[in-house]
């Protein structure tokens, strides 16, 4: 038997009919992208105001259910303010998965606040309600009607559970975690856009979620996020402190509190409604990608595909690779042979636990975690592979 680096190589060629280089996730742009974003510039509405922000708001409201959508500057701005809507402050705690991408904690780190991490299990690759729910009991009190850390006497503000690789996270009991502890949920949807857990659209379960639209997401406005929410109150109060917390006067300049300059620039929204247009397509095409994958690794036992969790339709924004333990060792093989001859392939992320501006943060065990970053490869993904 050839080793497995090889055999992985063989079923990817299988499946990728295309010669050179293949990336992991490139947009594709095959629609009116370039119509609108020129009408942007024949107009002159090229900066945070226009047509094409509206837009692209109402767009995204109907498209996931949400009753408010505010577009912003990027994903990691979409979280940083949703996690202040929920009244996360400096000095509280704030529990992310370990297994996510760094900007789940920086937006946490960025509100003066702690994350605390927790972790995942297998069938979702995403934040382990039933783990949550045991270390919490062990670390916690919300006998008060608030949910404080014992061992630092800090608040324990919200849950961030983030839907890894576009698959939803058990979301039923993760609410259920979060009434019984008295916590916020801030969904982080940046990578599951199109994706449903029970019928309905990741990012609408918690008081808000967030989107990205970054250059290697399934829709992109080259850097853009959003943060849905259906509390008219707090989509008024986001799209105030997004937009400088400038009060709207004819002329006057006069700002009421610290705001933020992170609203999404026209000419981005511009390129997100062309993508939007194009959504229902991207993401038809990488369940079959998907399909594809399965079985080319059909004959590798030593591989498992990782599909969309039971009660879930998922976009598939990145096709998984699974290791079985006992081959986790070759996985950097994998990656170095499969990198080699053009596939860019990639490990899950260093666990944010292990990050140096993280390592003293409180977690909770971590063993499921640990054990899917040494597992984890994601294989190329972009729409329109087949």
């Amino acid at each position: 038997m050839t080793d497995l680096a090889e055999r992985v190589e063989t079923a990817i060629a299988s499946v990728l009919a295309r010669g050179g280089f293949t990336p992991l996730h490139e947009p594709r742009f095959a629609g009116n992208e370039w119509a609108y974003v020129k009408e942007c510039i024949d107009t002159g509405w090229v900066s945070s105001a226009g047509k094409f922000v509206d837009r692209f708001e109402q767009d995204l409201a109907t498209y996931t259910g949400a009753a408010h959508a505010i577009a912003v500057a990027n994903g990691t701005a979409a979280l940083h303010v949703a996690l202040q809507l929920a009244g996360v402050r400096a000095g509280d705690e704030v529990l992310v998965p370990a297994l996510t991408f760094a900007a789940t904690a920086s937006a946490v780190a960025f509100c003066g606040a702690t994350p605390h991490f927790v972790d995942s299990e297998e069938r979702t690759l995403g934040l382990d309600p039933i783990a949550l729910r045991r270390h919490l009991e062990a670390v916690a009190d919300s006998s008060k009607g608030a949910c404080v850390h014992r061992r630092t006497g800090r608040p324990i503000r919200a849950i961030v559970p983030m839907h890894t690789f576009g698959h939803p996270v058990a979301l039923d009991d993760v609410l259920a975690v979060a009434r019984d502890f008295d916590l916020a949920v801030v969904e982080d949807a940046a990578e599951s856009l199109g994706s449903l857990y029970r019928g309905r659209h990741t990012g609408t379960f918690g008081l808000l979620g967030t989107l990205s639209f970054n250059g290697n997401k399934t829709v992109t406005t080259g850097g853009g996020g959003a943060i849905l929410t259906n509390d008219p109150g707090l989509a008024k109060r986001a799209k105030h402190i997004t937009t400088t917390a400038k009060v709207p006067h004819r002329w006057e300049y006069f700002h009421d509190e610290v705001g933020y300059n992170y609203r999404l620039p026209n000419l981005n929204a511009a390129l997100g409604c062309a993508q939007l247009e194009q959504l229902p397509g991207f993401i038809e095409s990488k369940r079959r990608l998907y399909q594809c994958y399965a079985g080319a690794f059909a004959t590798v036992p030593e591989v498992t595909v990782f599909a969309e969790p039971e009660g879930s339709r998922s976009n598939y924004w990145l096709q998984t690779l699974l290791l079985g333990e006992e081959s986790a060792a070759e996985r950097d093989s994998v990656l170095a042979r499969t990198n080699d001859v053009g596939y860019m392939t990639r490990p899950a992320w260093t666990l944010l636990n292990r990050l140096p501006m993280y390592e003293g943060c409180p977690r909770a065990a971590l063993a499921v975690a640990e054990s899917l970053a040494r597992r984890i490869i994601n294989v190329p993904s972009s729409a329109g592979l087949v």
